[in-house]
């Protein structure tokens, strides 16, 4: 029965965001909502507990996200910090060439994925009959 849930939402999901992806403007709005609702959330629940002060909430959230290793991508962003340790432009600096080239190689990389996951899948098939 859970893996059950987790197949369907995990499903879900996927379909949500591939629909969602077609229109970035709406997708983010809806993001952008989700993301407030769910602090808006945590907020109210924090404010339930009259001793867990601003300063004890900033140290505990910290020490959180230190231990869960997403003190870098909160405050950061992996994906600024990977283009400038990569030294990659900005979309909005790239050629259309640049553009062309990385979505033909992106593709690729998804048509090998896809080629490698249809084997594992072909050899777990076979090692479940066995």
């Amino acid at each position: 029965m859970h893996k059950w849930i987790i197949t369907f939402f995990d499903k879900l999901e996927d379909k949500i965001r591939i629909s969602l992806s077609h229109y970035p403007i709406p997708y983010a709005f809806i993001g952008g909502v989700g993301v407030v609702l769910f602090w808006r959330g945590v907020w109210h629940t924090a404010d339930m507990f009259k001793w867990f002060t601003g300063p004890l909430s900033t140290i505990v959230g910290f020490v959180i996200l230190l231990l869960t290793g997403l003190v870098v991508s909160v405050f950061i962003g992996d994906s600024i910090l990977l283009s400038s340790f990569n030294r990659e432009k900005k979309l909005a600096e790239k050629t259309e060439t640049e553009v062309r080239s990385e979505k033909n190689t992106m593709r690729y990389v998804v048509s090998e994925l896809e080629t490698i996951d249809a084997k594992l899948k072909s050899i777990e098939s076979r090692l479940n009959k066995e």
